[in-house]
C-alpha cells in the first residue's frame, strides 16, 4: 500500500509534500498565490490520511534553524537601525496586542469553562509559539512531579496542535484579503522605502551621462560638497580638465568648461544637470583609453565587511567604484557601503591596472558559489546554544529563545558585525536565497504533516471544534488589530507591517508568503525586528495564562 510505503519513508513523503506543495503555490489567482506556504497544507492532508504519515522532526527542526538564522544574517543591519528609528513604538505595538490576545484567551476560558493547561495551549497554538508550548509544558512538569496525573501535561499539546494550523491559515488569509481590500501597490512602497534608507534607488534605472559645466555656482566647492549639501542620490566617475582626465575626489572642485561623468537614476541625472550645466556632446564614458571600466565579483574574503572608504588600496591606486549589483538590483555606492560576498561592482581605473584591480576584489564566481562551512557551523552552532540559554525572570519563570529565537538572535549579531577577525559571517547573496527556501520547505512539510492528522480528527470529536474557533478567534483578533492598528493608524508600509505580523506570530510560513506577495525585503526588516520581543513576550504570557 502506497502510504506503508511513505510511512517507511519519510524522505519519500517529504519531497512529495514539496513537490505537490511548490507548484500549487504558484498558480495564481486573481493576482495572488500561496506561494511556498503551500507546501504546509499540502503536509496538512497528507498528514491526515494516517497518524504515522509525517516528516521526522528533526528535519523540520532543522530547516526551522536553516530560516530563521540566514534571516538574522541578511536583516542585521536593517534590524539595528530601524530598531534606533522606531523600535520604542513598535515594540509597544506588538506587546500590547500579544497582551490584548490573552485576554481574549482568558475571556474565553471562562465563558467555555477550559481548564488553564488546555487554555495555555489555545494560546501558543494560536499565536504559532512553540517556546511558549514549551515553557508551559517545563511548567506543569514540576506539578507532575508533585503528584498531579500526567494527563494535565497532553492538554497544552492538545490544544496547541488544533489551533496552530488555523493560526497559519488565518494570518495568511487575513493578510490576503486586507492586501485585496486596501489595493495595497507593495512596488510603490519599495521605491517609497528605498527613498529614505541606502539601497536601490527610488528614482528609476540607474544611468550615466557626461555633462558640461557651465553654471559659476558648480565651482564655488567642492563637487563632493555641493552634492551633499543638494542631496543628490548620484556617483561621480571620471572629469576632463584641460583635455586631461581624472578621476573625481573628495576635493575635486570643478572648473567652467569642464566636462564631468555622474551615474546616478534619470530624474537625478536631470537635477545634477540643470545645476551643473549641460548634457554634454561626448560621453567620457566611450574613451577606455586612459580609464577602463569592468564589472568584477567581490570574493576576496579581506575585503568583504568592510566599507568602501576603509579601503585603502583605493585611494592608493586612483580607483572609483560606481556601481553594485546585489542580487536583481543595482545600488549606488558609497563611502559607508559595506562590501558583501557576491556583490558584482563596477570599477573604475586606469587601463594598465584593472588586472591587478580585479585580483584585489577577488572576482571569482566559484568562490562566491561557495558557503564558508567554518563561519556558517559556528554561527548555527552560538544559535542553537543560546537559544537553549534559561533567562530567570519574575516570579519563577524561566524563558529560553529555543531553536526559533536563538539562532535568529545569533544571526542579527553576526549579520551586524559582518565579520570578525578573519572570520566573515554573511554568506553569499545566491547561497542565502537558496538555504532560506530549502529551510522554509523542510520546516513546512514537517509541520504540516505532523499536525494534519491531530487537526482533522480531533474537530469532529468532544471539544476539538470548539479549540479550533477559540483559537481561530485569538488568532484574528490578533491579526486583523495588527492590520488596521499599524497600517490604518500608525501608518505602517504593509510590506513592512506584514513581515511584523509574521514575527508577531513568530512563523516563517506567514514570513515566506509574505515575501512571496511583496517580492522585497521588507518584511524581512520587520520580522527581525519583532521576532525576539514577540517569542519573548508570548512565552511569559502564555505561563501567565496558564496560572490564571
Amino acid at each position: 500500500m502506497f502510504i506503508d510505503l511513505l510511512i517507511k519513508n519519510p524522505l519519500l513523503l517529504l519531497f512529495l509534500v514539496a513537490a505537490i506543495g511548490f507548484p500549487i503555490g504558484r498558480i495564481h489567482i486573481k493576482g495572488g498565490s500561496l506561494g511556498v506556504s503551500a507546501v504546509l497544507f499540502v503536509g496538512l492532508f497528507a498528514g491526515a490520511l494516517h497518524p504515522e504519515l509525517k516528516v521526522p522532526e528533526l528535519l523540520s527542526m532543522f530547516g526551522l534553524t536553516l530560516f530563521v538564522y540566514t534571516i538574522g544574517l541578511s536583516s542585521g543591519p536593517a534590524f539595528f537601525s530601524s530598531f534606533r528609528r522606531k523600535g520604542l513604538r513598535e515594540t509597544a505595538f506588538v506587546i500590547s496586542l500579544l497582551i490584548g490576545a490573552a485576554i481574549v484567551t482568558v475571556a474565553a476560558m471562562w465563558l467555555f469553562k477550559f481548564d488553564s493547561a488546555t487554555a495555555s495551549g489555545i494560546f501558543a497554538g494560536s499565536l504559532n509559539n512553540t517556546p511558549a508550548l514549551a515553557g508551559v509544558l517545563d511548567q506543569l512538569k514540576s506539578h507532575v512531579a508533585a503528584g498531579v496525573s500526567e494527563v494535565i501535561l497532553t492538554k497544552p499539546v492538545v490544544g496547541y496542535s488544533l489551533t496552530y494550523p488555523m493560526g497559519v491559515l488565518g494570518t495568511i488569509l487575513a493578510i490576503y484579503f486586507a492586501q485585496k481590500l486596501w489595493k495595497i501597490d507593495y512596488s510603490q512602497e519599495k521605491q517609497a522605502a528605498a527613498g529614505t534608507v541606502p539601497g536601490p534607488s527610488a528614482h528609476g534605472p540607474i544611468r550615466n551621462r557626461t555633462i558640461l559645466v557651465t553654471q559659476q555656482r558648480a565651482t564655488i566647492i567642492p563637487i563632493q560638497e555641493l552634492a551633499r549639501q543638494n542631496h543628490w542620490e548620484a556617483v561621480f566617475g571620471r572629469y576632463k580638465h584641460d583635455e586631461k582626465q581624472q578621476l573625481v575626489s573628495n576635493d575635486t572642485r570643478l572648473s567652467i568648461g569642464d566636462e564631468v561623468v555622474v551615474i546616478a537614476p534619470t530624474d537625478q541625472l536631470d537635477l545634477v544637470t540643470s545645476c551643473l550645466g549641460e548634457k554634454a556632446e561626448e560621453d567620457l564614458s566611450a574613451d577606455r583609453s586612459l580609464f577602463d571600466y569592468r564589472r568584477v565579483f567581490v570574493s576576496n574574503k579581506d575585503i568583504i565587511g568592510r566599507r568602501l572608504g576603509e579601503l585603502d588600496f583605493m585611494r592608493s591606486h586612483e580607483i572609483a567604484v560606481t556601481r553594485i549589483r546585489r542580487g536583481d538590483v543595482e545600488l549606488l555606492p558609497h563611502s559607508n557601503t559595506v562590501l558583501e560576498p557576491g556583490d558584482r561592482i563596477r570599477v573604475l581605473c586606469r587601463r594598465e591596472i584593472m588586472d591587478e584591480v580585479s585580483a584585489y576584489f577577488g572576482d571569482s564566481y566559484k568562490a562566491v558559489s561557495e558557503i564558508d562551512i567554518l563561519s556558517f557551523s559556528t554561527g548555527l552552532a552560538l544559535g542553537i546554544l543560546f537559544g537553549l540559554i534559561p533567562f530567570p525572570l519574575a516570579s519563577g519563570i524561566v524563558v529560553k529563545f529555543g531553536l526559533a529565537g536563538g539562532p535568529l538572535v545569533v544571526g542579527l549579531v553576526l549579520g551586524k558585525l559582518y565579520r570578525t577577525g578573519s572570520i566573515v559571517w554573511v554568506l553569499p547573496y545566491g547561497a542565502t536565497l537558496m538555504i532560506r527556501q530549502i529551510g522554509l520547505v523542510l520546516f513546512l512539510a514537517g509541520v504540516g504533516t505532523r499536525a494534519g492528522y491531530a487537526f482533522f480528527s480531533t474537530i469532529l470529536h468532544g471539544p476539538g471544534l470548539l479549540i479550533l474557533l477559540v483559537g481561530t478567534a485569538v488568532s484574528l483578533f490578533t491579526v486583523f488589530g495588527a492590520l488596521v492598528i499599524g497600517y490604518r493608524f500608525l501608518g505602517v508600509p504593509m510590506s513592512r507591517l506584514v513581515g511584523m505580523i509574521a514575527g508577531m506570530f513568530t512563523q516563517p510560513a506567514v514570513l515566506g508568503f509574505a515575501l512571496e506577495q511583496t517580492r522585497n525585503e521588507n518584511p524581512n526588516a520587520g520580522y527581525a525586528m519583532v521576532h525576539p520581543i514577540a517569542t519573548i513576550t508570548k512565552i511569559i504570557l502564555a505561563q501567565v495564562v496558564l496560572s490564571w
